[in-house]
């Protein structure tokens, strides 16, 4: 019961084109009938339910039987009463096989299975199968002219294998139950009786009559019943001999036949491998001296074609896995950069190279985190000792001295002091690592090859939104509730010393502003390079038209658009960002601030993750990182001054 039977049966091929410039060809067609074969074998369709089971875990078509050669993958079946019908992909990274697919010299399906339990009928000489379990599915060459076919006998070495098979199955029927026969004995009990001599001499006689009557009868049958086998014999013979002579005619013609469709075939045949051989002679000769180089190269391909992969396949080989819910090897792309590459390394490596690669990405494109200090954080909260402005330092004079000395101050005795006590005014503030996450949504439906195309789309939408949502924390975050993390323009807090100029809707933005924030400032505005302007793009407009501001062209080598640095206003860098709020009545338009007295705490980098979302058939696609800004210290103010609109 633990031996491989193989069914053979016809399929259909159909070239399906890619937008993508790949290649896939479906094939379909009953895999198995539920006809009783030639042999009299019969698969019924019930069986396949439960057949399947194993095999759809990994529903993958092979080329010859041979585990090693997967070339496509089964994408449905259906079971009716005709017999198993399945329908399978193969792609073009099949190489020869995909040809010989696409040009009819494969062309029959070739399944491989295990019997279970099955039901044999002597008399009938009916095979019937109850149970089996499919192990594979094959493409394979079979006669043209070839249906469906299934044979156990052609799965043994010899007839008595078969038949030792068979036995295993063989029906009880209800008379071999009742073989043994009863016998009633009733002559168990003798009986003792006694017999006139003259009725027993004429119970004699009429016994001896009947005998003599009863074998002269049989006399009689004998000679007729040979009479009529004589007879029946004589016509059996003649008959036999006129379909002797009608079979050897039959043969002659049948034979003749056959050898002349034999003799065809091999010619065409012959003039089909010439033709091919003439045609890989010409191919050959076309791609010599590409051979050559090829084979000149052999070992040092083999040993740096490991190193060649690009980063964008690694990005893509993780990133389709993650939205696939699988590992990177069992992914079609990931299969095909290993056969292309070699194995890789851990996926863990890739893994850590994605996001390390995602994370660069999101602060190249920030425009306030980078102006800031940063410190990498253990824990999402972290506690750390900072030192304030503390006062000044004395002069000590002669009359500090405990006992007199020369005017110069130059001899001392003892007791004398060195100052003022200025104690140390250590003070602890917190760093808190805020969690901002992004989210995107992929159906169950989504086909591996469209996800191939979307992953870069979802991967620009993840960076951009995530570095979105730090600058705008970072310039204007309200420090509360869901939006966590304090920016920029909520720690103005100067008091009497904030110079907040309130700009008019009509009127335009220059210079002299900013200079006016920069004032506001107090002690942390004093050294122009310690000070950075973050301006709207509202202003950023208006500054351009005052003859005054310094354009980046003039004081560094090349423009950064819309997310650097534009310009200077007194060697103080003016930058430009798109996350402040529209022009409108006490909106902020503008912001001056020390970045020495803020400091930036990170615990992780960009993170991307994935779950099953099974009651809506989804599956959700994360991108995270934790980030916080806080101020260091108040004793000269927070070190911000902002510009609003009055209108």
């Amino acid at each position: 019961m633990e031996k491989t039977f193989y069914l053979h049966s016809k399929f259909t091929a159909k070239a399906l084109p890619s937008d993508n410039g790949e290649n896939s060809i479906s094939i379909e067609g009953y895999a198995s009938t539920v006809e009783v074969d030639r042999q009299g074998d019969v698969v019924p369709a019930g069986v396949w339910e439960k057949g399947l089971r194993n095999y759809l875990k990994n529903p993958v078509i092979l080329a010859y039987h041979d585990h090693t050669q997967p070339i496509g993958r089964m994408i449905s079946h259906r079971i009716d009463e005709k017999g198993l019908w399945i329908k399978a992909i193969i792609s073009d990274a099949a190489g020869n096989i995909y040809k010989l697919i696409k040009n009819g010299i494969l062309s029959a399906f070739s399944i491989g299975f295990q019997v279970r339990d099955a039901e044999y009928n002597s008399k009938a000489e009916v095979f019937m199968i109850k149970d089996l379990e499919l192990h594979e599915i094959s493409v394979v060459s079979v006669p043209a002219n070839q249906s469906t076919l299934f044979s156990l006998s052609k799965a043994f070495d010899n007839a008595e294998e078969f038949e030792l098979f068979k036995q295993q199955f063989v029906t009880e029927s209800e008379s071999a139950k009742e073989l043994e026969s009863s016998r009633e004995t009733n002559l168990s009990k003798k009986e003792e009786w006694t017999m006139d001599p003259k009725e027993l001499e004429k119970l004699l006689a009429d016994t001896s009559a009947k005998a003599a009557e009863a074998a002269a009868k049989a006399v009689i049958e004998a000679q007729v019943k040979a009479a009529q086998e004589a007879a029946q014999k004589e016509r059996q013979e003649a008959e036999l001999a006129a379909k002797v002579k009608a079979a050897v005619q039959t043969v002659d013609t049948g034979a003749e036949k056959l050898l002349a469709e034999v003799e065809k075939r091999l010619a065409d045949q012959a003039a089909e491998q010439t033709k091919a051989f003439e045609g890989l002679q010409t191919a050959l000769k076309e791609k010599a001296a590409e051979l050559e180089a090829i084979q000149r190269s052999k070992m040092q391909f083999s040993e740096t074609k490991a190193q060649e992969m690009k980063y964008e396949d690694k990005e893509k080989a993780v990133l389709l896995a993650k939205a696939m819910g699988r590992t990177i090897e069992n992914t079609k792309f990931g299969a095909e950069m290993i056969q292309k590459y070699g194995q890789h390394l851990p996926s863990a490596t890739w893994e850590l190279e994605v996001n390390l690669n995602l994370e660069s990405e999101v602060r190249r494109r920030l425009v306030m985190a980078p102006l800031f200090r940063n410190i990498n954080m253990q824990t999402n909260v972290m506690t750390i000792p900072v030192n304030p402005e503390a006062g000044v330092a004395t002069w000590v004079t002669n009359s500090q001295f405990g006992t007199s000395s020369s005017a110069g101050g130059t001899t001392a005795t003892t007791g004398y002091t060195p100052g003022v006590a200025s104690p140390h005014a250590l003070k602890e503030i917190t760093l808190n690592a805020y969690k901002v996450a992004t989210n995107e949504y992929l159906a169950y439906e989504e086909e591996e090859d469209s996800l191939i195309a979307l992953m870069p789309i979802i991967r620009e939408a993840m960076v951009r939104r995530l570095a979105r949502s730090v600058d705008r924390a970072f310039l204007r975050g309200a420090g509360a509730g869901s939006d966590p993390v304090k920016g920029i323009a909520t720690w103005d807090a100067l008091g009497t010393d904030n110079v907040t100029p309130s700009i008019a809707g009509a009127a335009k933005v220059t210079v002299a502003d900013l200079r006016t924030l920069r004032r506001g400032l107090n002690t942390w505005g004093l050294d122009p390079a310690e000070i950075v302007y973050v301006v709207s793009t509202e202003i950023y407009y208006d500054l351009l038209d005052d003859t005054t501001f310094q354009t980046i062209n003039q004081v560094g080598p090349a423009a950064t658009l819309l997310t650097g640095q534009i310009g200077s206003v007194g060697n103080s860098p003016v930058l430009v960002s798109g996350e402040f709020d529209s022009k409108a009545a006490t909106a902020v338009g503008a912001v001056c601030f020390a970045p020495a007295n803020f400091l930036v705490g990170n615990q992780r980098g960009v993170r991307v993750d994935t779950q099953e979302l099974v009651e809506t058939q989804r599956r959700v696609f994360v991108a995270s990182l934790r980030t916080g800004l806080t101020q260091l210290t108040t004793n000269l103010g927070s070190g911000v001054n902002k510009l609003v609109w009055a209108t």
